[in-house]
C-alpha cells in the first residue's frame, strides 16, 4: 500500500505533456497547408440514453488494444477477454456496423484505430427483444490507398505461460478494399478449488465433497478473408472466417463422503471444435435520407469431446463418455429507413433457421443405468418484424419502437418429439425513450422496455453429464422463455453520471442443486425458472487533473427472489477506480482498483472481493509505429472467486483459486494501420450466441 501511495505522489509532480483533454475524431493535429485544426470535447457525454466516448486524441488512444480502452469507460467492465456492462450483463458489440462474433477482433483492434465508442443503454426495437445493451465501436477513416498491416504479439506468465500472435493485412485501390487476418494462440490455466455439499439424506446429515487441481492447455487458430466495395452511396461486401480449437482438460483431485477416506480421481477431457462463418451485405442510400440495408450470414459449428474419469486407488471402473455437437444457422436481416413526421422511421425484418444436434454416449454400463446415452436434436424457425421511430424537437428527443417475434421450436430425444420443449411462441414487445438536454453536459433520459430472453441451447438439452461419483449436471428442456419489464432513468451533470434501473423478470432461469433418483446418492445441478425483481443504482465521476485522469464508479444492486420458501435477497455493493497517467518521454500508465461486497445473483451468493489491483505501462516508439506494453493483473492476489448456493435442501460451498495473478508483455507493430473495412452487420445475432 505504501508503494502505491508513493507512486501516486510522484506522478502528481510530473510535468504535463501535450494536450490533456480528449480531441475529436480525425481532428488530431492534422496539418492543412500549415494550419493545425484541433478540437476538444469531454471524454464521455450522455446523448439521450447513449454514452458517447471520444477516443481519438485522448490518452486512451495509446494504451494498446480495444480491451484496454473499454476497461476505462464508464459503466463497463473487462475481465481478461470478457466485456460486461454494469447492471446489464454482456452487450452486443458492433465494429463499424458489423456485429462481432469473435473476441479476437477486440484483441486485434488497436486503440489508436478507434475514433469513438457508443454504449446504448436502451437499444431500440431493431436490435431484438433480448438485447439489453449495445456497444458500437467506430474506427478512424483510412485516407491512403495501398497496403497496410499490423502485427501483435502477447506473452503472459501466470501459473502457466500463454502466448498469441495476430496479423492483419489490408489492401485498398480506388473503390475496392481486400482484407485478411490470421491468428494462432496457445494458452494454459491452472485452477485449484474444492466443493462441499451438505444435506439431509434418509433422515441423517450427509456431507459430499471434492477437491480439484485442474489445468487447461489449449491451442486455437484461424483466418479470415473478405472484401468491401464502396462507390458513392452504394456498398457491397462479404467475408469468410474459419477457426479451430483444441483443449486438453486435466483434473487431479479427490472425492469423499462423510468421514470416509478421500478417493483419488483423475479426469481427462479432450475437446476439439471448428467453426465456419460466411457473411454478406448490401447497403444503399438515396436522396431524402432514405437508407436500405441487407445482411445475411451462415454459421456451422462442430465440436466433439471425450471424457475419462478414473479412480487409481479404487476398483471402480473408469467412466468414459463421448459427445458430438453439430449446429447450423441461416439468417437474414433487412432494414429500410425513411423520413416520417419530422423524424426517421426504420422498418425491417430479421429471420433465422437454426438446427442443432447432440449425440451423447455413456460407455460405462453401471453409470449408464441412470445416465443413459441419448441423441437430442432441435430445430427452430424465428421470424421478426420491427418498427422504430425517432424524432428530436428542440431539446427534447422521442423514440418509440415495436417488435413482433414468432418462434417455432421442435425438440426431439432419440428421434421422439418432446412436447414439453417443443412449442410455438408469439411475442409483441414495445419500447419508448424520452430524453431532454439542458446543456452541453447536462441531460436526463427515461426508457421503458419489455423484452424476452431465450435460454441458450446448452441449457435446454436434456442430456446429463457425469461430474463425480455423487454429482451430475444437466439441462432442462422445459425451461420457459424469460419475460422482462425494464425501466431506467439516466442522467449527467458535468462530470457526474448516474443511473437508476428497475427490472422485473418472470421465468428467469436459475441453477439449483437437488437429489437425483439413482441407486446411490446423486446430486444434480440444473436450471429452472424463477421470478426476480432487481433494483440497481450506479454513479460515475471523472475529471482530468494535469496528467492524471481518474474515473470512479460505485453502485449497488438489490435483488428480491424466493424459491421454495428460501429468500435470495442479499444486496451487493461495488466500486471501480480507474487511473490513467500521461507521463514524459511517451510513457503512459494505468493503475486500477476494484472490489465488491458479498451478494446474491439469482441463487448464487458470491463472496466479497476487495481491492483487486491491475497496472500497466505503455511506451510508443518511431512515431506510434511500435508500441510496447507491460502489465500486471491482480497485483496483491486479492481476487476472490468463491461462491455458495443453498437450494432444495442442499447447501453447496465452492472455493476456487483462479489463475488471475500474473504479468503480460504486449508488442504491437503498425505498417500504415487501417480499420477493418467490412461494413456489414450480423443477422439474427442473438440466435448465433445461443449456439
Amino acid at each position: 500500500m505504501r508503494g502505491i501511495y508513493c507512486f501516486l505522489i510522484g506522478v502528481s509532480v510530473v510535468r504535463t505533456v501535450g494536450a490533456q483533454l480528449p480531441e475529436a475524431a480525425d481532428s488530431l493535429a492534422r496539418e492543412l497547408r500549415q494550419v493545425v485544426v484541433t478540437a476538444r470535447q469531454p471524454a464521455t457525454r450522455l446523448v439521450g440514453s447513449t454514452l458517447v466516448s471520444r477516443i481519438a486524441g485522448s490518452p486512451l488512444a495509446g494504451l494498446g488494444t480495444a480491451y484496454d480502452v473499454l476497461a476505462r469507460l464508464p459503466m463497463m467492465e473487462v475481465t481478461d477477454d470478457e466485456v460486461t456492462v454494469t447492471g446489464k450483463g454482456t452487450p452486443e458489440i458492433y465494429i463499424d456496423g458489423r456485429l462481432m462474433h469473435d473476441k479476437d477482433e477486440l484483441r486485434t483492434l488497436l486503440s489508436g484505430q478507434i475514433r469513438k465508442v457508443e454504449l446504448l443503454m436502451a437499444p431500440g426495437a431493431r436490435y431484438g427483444s433480448t438485447v439489453r445493451a449495445v456497444l458500437k465501436i467506430t474506427t478512424k477513416r483510412a485516407f491512403a490507398e495501398g497496403l497496410s498491416a499490423s502485427s501483435q504479439t502477447n506473452v503472459t506468465a501466470r501459473r502457466k505461460w500463454s502466448a498469441d500472435e495476430h496479423l492483419d493485412v489490408s489492401w485498398m485501390h480506388k473503390h475496392l478494399d481486400v482484407f485478411g487476418s490470421g491468428f494462432v494462440a496457445r494458452s494454459n490455466a491452472r485452477v485449484k478449488g474444492s466443493t462441499v455439499n451438505r444435506l439431509v439424506y434418509e433422515g441423517r446429515p450427509l456431507t459430499i465433497g471434492s477437491r480439484q487441481r485442474t489445468t487447461r492447455p489449449a491451442r486455437n487458430g484461424g483466418g479470415k478473408a473478405g472484401f468491401n466495395y464502396a462507390k458513392d452511396a452504394f456498398s457491397l461486401g462479404g467475408y469468410y472466417r474459419y477457426t479451430a480449437e483444441h483443449e486438453d482438460f486435466r483434473n487431479a483431485g479427490t472425492e469423499w463422503m462423510d468421514s470416509e477416506p478421500e478417493i483419488r480421481l483423475n479426469i481427462a477431457k479432450r475437446v476439439t471444435g471448428r467453426k465456419h462463418l460466411a457473411a454478406v451485405y448490401c447497403d444503399r442510400e438515396w436522396a431524402g435520407h432514405r437508407h436500405f440495408r441487407f445482411d445475411g450470414n451462415f454459421i456451422r459449428s462442430l465440436s466433439g469431446s471425450r471424457a475419462n474419469t478414473s479412480y487409481p486407488d479404487n476398483e471402480r471402473r473408469a467412466v468414459v463418455s463421448e459427445e458430438d455437437r453439430d449446429s447450423r444457422l441461416w439468417a437474414g436481416k433487412l432494414c429500410l429507413e425513411v423520413p416520417l413526421w419530422g423524424g426517421t422511421l426504420a422498418l425491417g425484418t430479421e429471420d433465422a433457421y437454426t438446427q442443432t444436434a447432440l449425440d451423447y454416449r455413456m460407455l460405462n454400463p453401471e453409470v449408464g443405468a441412470y445416465l443413459p446415452s441419448q441423441r437430442t436434436a432441435s430445430r427452430q424457425v424465428s421470424l421478426a418484424a420491427f418498427a422504430d421511430w425517432q424524432r428530436r424537437i428542440g431539446r427534447l428527443s422521442l423514440s418509440a419502437g415495436l417488435r413482433y417475434e414468432y418462434a417455432d421450436r421442435l425438440f426431439r430425444v432419440n428421434g421422439r418429439r418432446e412436447d414439453a420443449a417443443s412449442r410455438t411462441d408469439h411475442l409483441l414487445t414495445p419500447d419508448i425513450r424520452l430524453d431532454y438536454t439542458f446543456g452541453p453536459r447536462s441531460s436526463v433520459a427515461f426508457t421503458y422496455r419489455m423484452h424476452t430472453e431465450r435460454p441458450p441451447y446448452s441449457r435446454l438439452m436434456s442430456g446429463l453429464t457425469y461430474v463425480g461419483m455423487h454429482q451430475i449436471e444437466g439441462g432442462n428442456p422445459g425451461l420457459r422463455d424469460e419475460r422482462v419489464h425494464e425501466a431506467q432513468l439516466t442522467g449527467q451533470w458535468k462530470d457526474l453520471m448516474g443511473q437508476v434501473g428497475m427490472l422485473r423478470s418472470r421465468d428467469a432461469y436459475a441453477f439449483v442443486k437437488r437429489l437425483y433418483p439413482a441407486p446411490d446418492v446423486q446430486l444434480l445441478m440444473s436450471p429452472l425458472n424463477a421470478d426476480v425483481t432487481l433494483l440497481s443504482l450506479y454513479g460515475s465521476w471523472s475529471r482530468t487533473v494535469r496528467c492524471w485522469t481518474p474515473r470512479l464508479t460505485a453502485g449497488a444492486s438489490f435483488q428480491r427472489m424466493e424459491l421454495e420458501g428460501m429468500p435470495y435477497d442479499r444486496p451487493q455493493f461495488s466500486y471501480r477506480l480507474m487511473n490513467t497517467f500521461s507521463l514524459p518521454h511517451g510513457f503512459q500508465a494505468v493503475a486500477d482498483a476494484y472490489g465488491c461486497s458479498s451478494g446474491h445473483l439469482h441463487t448464487n451468493l458470491f463472496a466479497a472481493s476487495w481491492f483487486v489491483t491491475n497496472v500497466k505501462v505503455v511506451r510508443s516508439f518511431f512515431g506510434q509505429t511500435l508500441s510496447v506494453g507491460l502489465s500486471a493483473t491482480d497485483v496483491f492476489n486479492t481476487a476472490c472467486n468463491d461462491w455458495s448456493m443453498h437450494t432444495c435442501g442442499i447447501r453447496m460451498e465452492k472455493r476456487q483459486s483462479n489463475d488471475r495473478r500474473g504479468v503480460s508483455l504486449q508488442v504491437i507493430y503498425r505498417f500504415r494501420p487501417r480499420r477493418n473495412s467490412y461494413k456489414g452487420e450480423m443477422a439474427a445475432d442473438r440466435e448465433m450466441n445461443r449456439l
